[in-house]
């Protein structure tokens, strides 16, 4: 029975102020090439609770409809109990961010991220400031 790998990697995002979405699935495979693990699971998070983690299909339509569907949620131009708190203008930042989750899983067959055809692992910057998003990656398999 083969050895279980353990691998860990961290990926930097450089995102424009909020909502900037960047496609990282090439980062991700990258590492999983490097970790020599053929089959397992990757887990991703990213680090600060005004970033987040999903699937999309990373193309100019869909990345616009995402971008306004999470606005609708939880716009910018309405009152947040945090702002009271902090007066730093990004109540919906931490919400949007919270709804999304900061974190996914995904499997990893034959050395590679098993995604759909029209499938991207992206993070999200929802602050009001530009971030480099750290995405800590840990992956295990054999």
């Amino acid at each position: 029975m083969p050895s279980t790998i353990f691998h860990f990697a961290t990926i930097e995002a450089d995102l424009r102020t909020g909502i900037d979405i960047k496609d990282i699935t090439d980062d991700l495979n990258r590492i999983i090439g490097r970790s020599g693990i053929e089959n397992g699971t990757a887990n991703a998070c990213v680090v600060g609770s005004t970033g987040s983690l999903t699937t999309i299909e990373f193309e100019p339509g869909v990345v616009q409809d995402l971008k306004d569907a999470i606005n609708r949620i939880a716009p910018k131009d309405i009152a947040y109990a945090h702002e009271l708190a902090w007066h730093d203008g990004n109540g919906h930042s931490h919400v949007q961010a919270a709804l999304l989750g900061p974190s996914i899983a995904l499997p990893i067959r034959k050395g590679r991220l098993k995604l759909g055809t029209w499938q991207q692992v992206v993070a999200i910057n929802h602050d009001n400031r530009s971030r480099k998003r750290s995405v800590e990656v840990t992956l295990i398999g054999v």
